[in-house]
């Protein structure tokens, strides 16, 4: 069992805001294997007042009861913060963070208790990017670490087992028209019919800005890692990005030789037809099991 704390930005059912975040719970809700201990949430796509009540609102709809911890933005001692450090003293050696949004509570944890990275058992993050991210000729700048640079640094230098799902690996993992033939079969079923309202006008949105038909899955990927790291290929690199270069959300790669950090930054998906069978399992399960 995978003993899991959700820290996100989102913001599913926020006018022209984006919805990955909201089916990330969605996947995590069906996941047999995942004892999801809480959700917490930042900012980045949204303000923390915003993403708070985005997600209060998507558990109330589902009947998903779990902790939600609300985080404070530059707070660093935020319920968030404070909840984390609560888990991971809890499960020590076993609990998994996942987290999509700015890093502002996970390294809030550490500054509560500098014992915070050696009790978890993993950290996977989704953000970052290697050189710039341009889709059909548009730059998309990266929003995770960028959003508070000073705590992606910390979180980063870490002593925790550390996995970065970056932007660029998400591009493997767009949610096109056979995705959304999938969804429109089982529209009949309350649950796939409250996730296609929502996601009809962001792909309608990401048609207009980025000329693609569909949406690239972001965090939903990140939290495919966690269950199924058998479908992606590893890649232990060192990074030397400072504080400042995270302000763009930059990793700089560094020679194994060099100073830096050491981080897993997997280099490719194996199967994206995998990936989506397992995605939408879940969501089978969580319509059946809680909408």
């Amino acid at each position: 069992m995978i003993r899991l704390v959700y820290d996100c930005d989102n913001t599913m059912g926020v006018p022209n805001r984006d919805v990955d975040d909201g089916l990330t719970i969605l996947y995590l809700a069906g996941r047999k294997d995942v004892d999801l201990l809480g959700i917490t949430t930042t900012f980045g796509n949204d303000s923390v007042e915003t993403v708070y009540n985005a997600t209060r609102g998507l558990l109330d709809d589902w009947g998903i009861i779990v902790p939600l911890a609300r985080g404070g933005g530059m707070n660093r001692s935020s319920e968030a913060a404070v909840f984390l450090v609560e888990q991971a003293n809890r499960y020590r050696g076993e609990l998994v963070v996942l987290a999509t949004g700015a890093l502002s509570n996970i390294h809030g944890a550490f500054l509560i208790d500098p014992h915070f990275y050696d009790n978890v058992r993993m950290i996977v993050v989704m953000g970052g990017i290697t050189k710039p991210l341009v889709i059909n000729g548009v730059t998309c700048n990266e929003l995770n670490f960028s959003s508070d640079p000073e705590a992606t640094y910390g979180v980063m230098n870490s002593a925790a087992d550390m996995t970065v799902i970056t932007g660029h690996l998400c591009l493997n993992a767009l949610f096109g028209p056979e995705e959304f033939r999938l969804l429109e079969e089982r529209r009949h079923i309350p649950g796939f019919s409250y996730i296609l309202e929502r996601l009809y006008p962001w792909r309608d949105l990401m048609r207009k800005v980025f000329k693609i038909d569909g949406f690239f899955n972001w965090d939903v990927l990140a939290a495919a890692y966690v269950t199924n790291q058998e479908l992606f290929e590893n890649n232990r690199i060192r990074i030397q990005s400072t504080a400042n270069d995270l302000k763009t959300g930059l990793l700089k790669i560094s020679a194994p030789s060099e100073n830096g950090y050491e981080l897993n930054v997997p280099s490719s998906l194996r199967n994206i037809n995998a990936f989506n069978h397992i995605v939408f399992k879940a969501w089978d399960y969580s319509v059946k099991g809680l909408f």
